[in-house]
């Protein structure tokens, strides 16, 4: 994985998944900002010097083969209204956790689905994991039908297994595994 560049990746609607670019920077302070985002992510980002040195970060982790990242942007202008990717990959077991979040001009219209949907496709046949984990809050029901929409199996619920702002939540977790796309 480190020694390839990361993968531009294609999606429906005029969108494509690429790497982030330090242009992105005002992107992350957004979303860092959203209320929603912030619920349900563990994104504070308080300057652009910050939101660089994260997507410094994203790509010293790409290259160290601990995750691959990707901003969900829009094809014609290049611009990120979103994150989508792939946390503690483990390539030696074949497993990986997806994380993602979009802006809120983005919600509503299956970007989620689709770019999940994508990203799993990747991960199980060109990088050859076994198996992709989805986990999310029990009170996130929206992460729910992402993982249901995008084929991944419940799997069950964790206890107190996701710290959020507001305190630990029990956590749904999904699963999809070769073969089963």
């Amino acid at each position: 994985m480190a020694r390839i560049p990361q993968p531009l990746l294609a999606l429906p609607g005029g969108l494509e998944l690429r790497p982030w670019h330090s242009r992105d920077a005002d992107v992350l302070v957004a979303a860092g900002q959203d209320p929603a985002i912030r619920k349900w992510n563990r994104l504070v980002v308080a300057s652009s010097d910050d939101a660089r040195r994260r997507i410094e970060r994203m790509h010293e982790r790409w290259r160290a083969e601990e995750a691959a990242i990707w901003a969900i942007a829009r094809a014609d202008t290049g611009e990120a209204v979103g994150l989508i990717g792939w946390g503690d990959i483990d390539l030696d077991d074949g497993n990986a956790e997806i994380v993602y979040w979009v802006l809120p001009a983005a919600r509503g219209g299956g970007v989620v689905v689709e770019a999940t949907k994508r990203l799993s496709r990747w991960a199980l046949e060109d990088l050859g994991l076994h198996r992709l984990r989805l986990c999310h809050s029990t009170a996130n029901p929206a992460s729910c039908r992402v993982a249901e929409k995008a084929g991944y199996s419940f799997e069950g619920t964790q206890r107190s297994a996701l710290l959020h702002e507001d305190g630990w939540h029990d956590e749904h977790l999904h699963s999809l595994v070769q073969g089963d796309i």
